[in-house]
């Protein structure tokens, strides 16, 4: 898509997020574009987007379903003072291929600690060990954020869990109950995920190194728009109010929880949010799986290490299993 159509598409979408009725005339107006044309303006905004479109005779066009659209003012005026410091850089986009790839590479070119982007659309979202992450236009929070460390990748391992925690809590207290986690750092409701976090890291063995966190959470997605999903998943509207949550207020917070996260960690570690971290455990004590590749290790679930390995009771005795390519399963279901 050129540059001039994608702006014609998004001013299309910005008209339209409020959900009201909008005659052809003002479509047609707004863009520029003949009457004729607005029709096929909406449609292919709407296909491409995956939004849900209604025109009614008379009346005009209009969204099924109301959009908050991202706003770097709404966004950085949700924070506190200090929270807005630690932000030194906001880039904010429509769309993208992945808000972790696209600050990858602005690292690599020397963005500085405190970059955070955020985006609408992610055409190549990615969740933990290849997976791909959903990404649904305008109904969701798909947010990364940058920070650089004098050590090495290898002291930012137990990272993880403190941006599971950092997360859980902040949702916690916007009213989700029940937000759990899952080892190393899945955010589920009542076993369905709810939010997902991918980590990555990249710098000298011994330093210095940047971590880029990105983290995806379902507002508002409708079962339509999942499609590709292969495990429960459920949105914020569900377990809140449907609107309970302005995207742009949500998604200050968690920036700001973040960045202040990645700034304790580079001082005092892992230890810090290891208490709130067993708080949110979601299978502390059950009978659970981890899966290495082919090997499936079972016994009960013992918890988090001081360095935020899974620690695992088996028939052999204690074992503990760090990040990576594990995967923790509850036996009575594989599903999560």
């Amino acid at each position: 898509m050129s540059e001039v159509a994608m702006e014609r598409e998004m001013a299309l979408i910005e008209l339209l997020a409020d959900g009201a009725f909008h005659s052809g005339e003002a479509i047609a107006s707004h863009l520029g574009i003949t009457r004729a044309a607005v029709w096929k303006a909406l449609r292919k905004a709407a296909d491409e987007l995956g939004l849900a479109l209604e025109s009614v005779r008379g009346r005009g066009y209009r969204l099924l379903t109301p959009l908050e659209l991202l706003d770097s003012a709404r966004l950085l005026g949700a924070m506190s003072d200090s929270g807005r410091h630690l932000v030194s850089r906001l880039e904010l986009h429509r769309q993208i291929d992945s808000t972790n790839a696209f600050l990858m590479r602005a690292a690599a070119a020397g963005a500085p600690s405190g970059t955070v982007c955020i985006a609408e659309h992610q055409t190549a979202g990615r969740g933990r060990r290849g997976r791909s992450w959903q990404s649904p236009f305008g109904v969701n929070l798909y947010l990364s954020v940058l920070w650089r460390y004098p050590a090495g990748p290898g002291a930012l391992g137990g990272m993880s869990l403190a941006a599971g925690a950092t997360v859980a809590k902040v949702l916690a207290a916007e009213g989700a109950r029940e937000v759990a986690l899952k080892w190393p750092n899945d955010i589920l409701w009542r076993r369905r995920k709810l939010a997902g976090l991918l980590l990555e890291v990249a710098g000298e063995s011994q330093g210095p190194s940047h971590l880029v966190v990105g983290l995806g959470i379902n507002m508002s997605m409708r079962e339509g728009q999942a499609a590709e999903i292969d495990q429960p998943w459920v949105s914020l509207d569900e377990i809140l109010a449907p609107g309970r949550l302005s995207r742009n207020q949500l998604a200050g917070a968690l920036a700001e929880a973040l960045l202040s996260a990645l700034e304790c960690y580079g001082r005092e570690g892992l230890a810090p949010f290891l208490g709130r971290w067993r708080t949110f455990d979601a299978l502390m004590d059950a009978p659970v799986q981890v899966i290495l590749g082919d090997q499936v290790v079972e016994g009960r679930h013992a918890g988090v290490a001081d360095d935020g390995a899974l620690q695992l009771e088996t028939a052999d005795g204690l074992r503990r299993f760090h990040a990576g390519e594990v995967s923790l399963r509850p036996i009575e279901t594989s599903s999560l």
